[in-house]
């Protein structure tokens, strides 16, 4: 290995490990209600909330939905009509009824995924009010439902599992906003462009005109980063220089991606009253992480044969960006698909098959390795209960997890949240090559073309965002089809989790005794991860072995 990759991977794990400690007391504190955001009194009474009503998960639910769906439908029109809107010195005009629909969906389900070129596409107003904003909201609903379901196994014979408004703004005000305008001055001290002024007009030495893109880009990329979302302010996204132009925004974005989530884990282990638990779930993800992140590196760094035979540098340099080299890119890759972020700072499509294999399954199992803000979590908390079920049944006696009984009505409620995305990222895939509007965005043949529609269904229904590139998704087939898969990809598992926060809230508490599994040493890691690869390979191995791994052997032109 790279001596210098090596030192760098080290280091990037060394500092997300570190960063989760204080990040994890933050958040704990302000979950459990033991910090409160200054002022906060004045502000509920202010917006008529009763801070001290308890929702059922019904309501609680049904208090996000709404939330989500008025945030989906104010960016779709705002979208709409940003062409006779202020704020937009490029007179840009109104985008397409479709990918206005396409592009609220993406931001409301904290998927980010883009159809369209940022710079060229949407005015400063859609960018800083309709995109930025959503990018807090979505966040802040997924940490807000890990919550939920922290308090489902805490309390027991209830219903009341918070207050969604409550949560939504000490989320938001506490977390998000502070370490987002922090991270925003960083950017702009390194160079991120942060204005409202109109694209100005450079007239290069040999002559004519270069319209330089801007705007108000340092506000929108400290929140993408930090709240998974991921959606680039230019096009070109995080391998552009002017959202990510030194090696230290590269380190501190790629750390900002997994910071939250990393601290979240020791957050659960707080709020459930098993700190070793949390402690085990985080080790469960970068154990995990770190695999995907060394097989990668090894497939990518694999010299290419026919460049060396014409005695060119075997290095695969093509669709990377030469200033942060191999290794920060590959690293940048499995960060973002390991933590629904989807931003990038190379062409995933220039990667090897096998490279690109790594980000598929990241992708397919759920995003739970770290995942979005929140959402990992609570996604990789359903496999936990699938370990803790296939445990009592080796052993032939009800499950157990942090002493709540799992019985049927819970199971059936993890295999929807499970299950759900899958089918999208299958049949989706099943729908796009079968019809000639799916088949007709696609650039590339064969093996490739066929992983570049698997990509995009896992990336939507993953809340991911990235993509392979080569197809062209802007088209009412794959707006749709995209938009329903990023539905499906956040709520299927949503609600299922609220509901589950239900039952187990409603349930007594049981005492540890000799034949409770423990859920926080080295045979409860092992066999989690074992589930987690298992599950993911069962599922889609078939669809991979058709796809990058067909590309890398070569089986498949």
């Amino acid at each position: 290995m790279n001596l210098t990759d090596a030192m760098q991977m080290l280091l990037f794990v060394a500092l997300v490990l570190a960063a989760a400690i204080p990040l994890g007391w933050w958040c704990y504190g302000l979950l459990a209600g033991r910090w409160r955001i200054p002022g906060e009194g004045r502000l509920f009474r202010l917006a008529g909330i009763d801070a001290a009503a308890g929702y059922g998960w019904r309501s609680y639910a049904l208090a996000l939905l709404l939330l989500n769906g008025l945030g989906l439908a104010t960016v779709m029109t705002l979208l709409m009509l940003q062409g006779v809107l202020p704020g937009n010195p490029q007179a840009l005009p109104g985008v397409s009824w479709h990918l206005a629909l396409n592009t609220a969906i993406s931001f409301a389900t904290n998927t980010n995924w883009q159809s369209y070129g940022g710079e060229s596409t949407l005015s400063y107003a859609s960018q800083a009010l309709g995109l930025t904003v959503q990018n807090f909201l979505s966040a802040a609903t997924g940490i807000a439902v890990l919550a939920v379901l922290a308090r489902g196994f805490a309390r027991q014979g209830t219903t009341d599992l918070g207050n969604p408004w409550v949560d939504l703004s000490r989320i938001t005000l506490g977390l998000l906003l502070p370490l987002a305008l922090v991270f925003a001055l960083v950017l702009v001290w390194q160079g991120v462009p942060q204005t409202w002024g109109a694209y100005p007009i450079a007239h290069p030495l040999a002559g004519g005109e270069q319209t330089i893109a801007v705007g108000p880009a340092a506000s929108q990329i400290a929140i993408k980063q930090l709240g998974t979302n991921g959606g680039g302010f230019f096009n070109a996204n995080s391998s552009h220089p002017f959202e990510n132009p030194t090696p230290l925004t590269n380190l501190l974005q790629c750390l900002a991606i997994l910071a939250i989530p990393a601290g979240l884990c020791l957050a659960w282990g707080r709020l459930v009253g098993d700190r070793r638990h949390g402690r085990a779930l985080l080790w469960t993800m970068t154990g995990l992480f770190v695999a995907g992140l060394l097989f990668a590196w090894w497939s990518e760094t694999r010299p290419l044969t026919g460049l060396a035979a014409l005695g060119a540098d075997p290095t695969n340099l093509e669709g990377k960006e030469v200033r942060f080299g191999v290794g920060p890119s590959v690293t940048w890759l499995v960060a973002t698909t390991a933590a629904s972020n989807g931003s990038v700072n190379a062409m995933h499509a220039s990667m090897q098959p096998l490279t690109t294999l790594v980000g598929l399954a990241f992708m397919q199992v759920g995003e739970v390795v770290f995942g979005g803000v929140g959402s990992g979590l609570y996604g990789m908390l359903l496999y936990v209960l699938v370990t803790v079920f296939i445990a009592g049944l080796m052993v032939g006696r009800t499950p157990e997890l942090l002493g709540k009984r799992i019985e049927a009505r819970e199971m059936r409620l993890v295999a929807v949240g499970l299950l759900a995305p899958s089918a999208v990222i299958l049949l989706g895939t099943w729908l796009a090559l079968s019809c000639e509007a799916g088949r007709s965005s696609i650039a590339n043949p064969g093996a490739s073309g066929f992983s570049e529609v698997l990509y995009a269904l896992s990336s939507a229904a993953g809340n991911n965002g990235s993509a392979m590139a080569g197809l062209n998704a802007n088209t009412p087939f794959w707006n749709l089809l995209l938009g329903f898969g990023m539905l499906v990809g956040r709520y299927a598992v949503l609600i299922p989790v609220l509901a589950l926060a239900g039952a187990l809230a409603a349930k007594s508490r049981l005492e540890t005794n000799a034949g409770t599994l423990p859920t926080h040493g080295p045979l409860f890691i092992g066999l989690l991860a074992c589930v987690v690869v298992l599950v993911g390979a069962l599922t889609f191995l078939p669809a991979l072995v058709l796809g990058p791994v067909a590309a890398q052997s070569g089986v498949l032109p």
